[in-house]
Order: C-alpha cells, then sequence, then structure tokens
C-alpha cells in the first residue's frame, strides 16, 4: 500500500499497471494461490470478471489479488472519511442589546446548530451591569425557549469571570426534521408556527358572535308556545260565560211556586 501526499488517497497498480514478471497471487476467494507468472494472474482475473490489483508493492514478489477494483476504491474512500468533529462555537451578547442585532446573532447560533457544532452564548458586562445578573439570567432562558426542541442544555447560565456563559448543544432529530421540512432556519421561521392557531382563533368564536342574530327566532317561538297554552284558557271562560248568564235570568218554573204561596198565608189570618 502506497499512500500519496497528505490528503490524498491511496493509489495502487492494477491489470496492466503491473509489469513486474512475477506476483504472489491471491485469487477471488481468498486462497493463496502461490508464485505465478503475471500475465498467467490477468488471465484468471479475465476469467473471473474481475481485476488484479498489486495489495503489497513492497514485498518480494509484489502480493496481487483478485478482486472488482471498483469497490475496492469505494470501500477505501469510505474509510478514508472523517467523522465531524463537534467544534465549540460562540456568540457573544449584552445586556442592552437590542432585538434586531439579538435576531441576527441567534440566526447565526440557529446556523452553528444546524452544522452539529455546540453554541457558547457569552454575556459580557461593563461596569454596574455586573450587579444586575438576573438580566442575563433571564434573556438567557428566553434564549432556550426561542430555540425550544432544536437544543439541549449542556451548562446552564453561571458566572466564568467576568463573563456569563451558557452551552447548548444540537438536538439532531429535531433539527433533521426541519430540515426535511423545507424550512429557513431563521427566528422569523421559526415563530410562524406559533402565530398561525392566534390568527384562527377569531374564525372559531364566529358561530358565538352570530347566536344574538338567532334570538329574535327564539323569542317568537317562545312567544307562539304561550300563546298556544293560553288558548285552552280563554276557550273554557268562553264556555263558562252563558252558564253565568243563564244562572242570572229567573226560572219560569219558579214563578208559579211563589204565587202560590201567598194564597196559603191569607186563609190563616182570616181564621
Amino acid at each position: 500500500m502506497e499512500y500519496m501526499a497528505k490528503g490524498t488517497t491511496a493509489t495502487y497498480r492494477a491489470n496492466e499497471q503491473i509489469r513486474i514478471p512475477q506476483v504472489r497471487l491471491i485469487d477471488e476467494h481468498n486462497n493463496q494461490i502461490g508464485i505465478v507468472e503475471t500475465f498467467e494472474a490477468m488471465r484468471r482475473a479475465r476469467e473471473a470478471g474481475m481485476d488484479l490489483v498489486e495489495v503489497a508493492r513492497t514485498e518480494r514478489p509484489p502480493v496481487c489479488r483478485i478482486m472488482d477494483y471498483g469497490r475496492f476504491k469505494y470501500h477505501l474512500k469510505k474509510k478514508g472519511r472523517k467523522h465531524h468533529e463537534q467544534l465549540l462555537k460562540e456568540v457573544r451578547m449584552r445586556p442592552k442589546t437590542d432585538q434586531n442585532d439579538r435576531a441576527i446573532k441567534m440566526n447565526r447560533a440557529l446556523k452553528f446548530l444546524c452544522k452539529g457544532n455546540k453554541v457558547q452564548f457569552t454575556m459580557q458586562f461593563r461596569g454596574r451591569e455586573r450587579a444586575h445578573r438576573e438580566v442575563a439570567v433571564t434573556i438567557f432562558r428566553g434564549v432556550v425557549e426561542e430555540l425550544g426542541d432544536l437544543v439541549k442544555v449542556e451548562r446552564p447560565p453561571s458566572m466564568d469571570g467576568r463573563h456569563m456563559i451558557m452551552i447548548l448543544t444540537p438536538n439532531k432529530p429535531a433539527l433533521d426534521k426541519l430540515i426535511e421540512a423545507g424550512k429557513k432556519m431563521t427566528v422569523e421561521e421559526l415563530a410562524k408556527p406559533d402565530d398561525t392557531p392566534a390568527e384562527q382563533t377569531p374564525a372559531k368564536q364566529t358561530p358565538t358572535k352570530q347566536t344574538p342574530v338567532d334570538q329574535p327566532a327564539a323569542e317568537q317561538a317562545a312567544t307562539e308556545k304561550v300563546a298556544a297554552e293560553q288558548a285552552p284558557t280563554d276557550k273554557v271562560a268562553a264556555e263558562q260565560a252563558p252558564t253565568d248568564k243563564v244562572a242570572a235570568e229567573p226560572s219560569p218554573a219558579a214563578a208559579p211556586v211563589t204565587e202560590q204561596a201567598v194564597p196559603d198565608q191569607q186563609p190563616a189570618e182570616q181564621s
């Protein structure tokens, strides 16, 4: 194996690039064949539909292997990839930082978090500002609430010399979900989902606002119901009116009775 300059991948000779007359051969099944002529090794590689690759150039004779050269280079490239090293980025703030500057710094922190880096928020104090540390704690809490589930607090706000620092680490699943959704990683874009429900709330309350319009119909229905209940009472009163009239008029049968009672009393006085 021979390495090029630093930062480049290793190079291997394959097939016609191998000009040494004899090689130590390893076949496609990883079996040791031994020392063979180079043209014989190349013939075997062609019959297997693969390549003859020189894997140990410094050996005498050099060691060659029958393999798929394209796949071999792919695995070498995959091994050579370096894992992303998590860096610590710093965002500096002050207790009197205005909203515009604060939004710019928050967007910068979001970019760092999307790249998988940690972010250290540093609150710089001047003069008597150190006597009001609770202001810095409140600002840092607002930062954490604004980022929400996208971050995890690795180090809560605490004093480090003359400054107060807070370290946040990215929550990779939540960040990947937002990136797949196609959202821009800005503070303004993250605030949009929180505002949309508030705009829709008046639409949900519209049916309650229309209830006063239906009140006259309800009152009319109640009036008709009361009138229907009073109708039988008026009918009964109308039926009782003729009965009272009959009771007020004297009956013809009672008149003779009174006239006959007077003659009975007169003879009694004469006797």
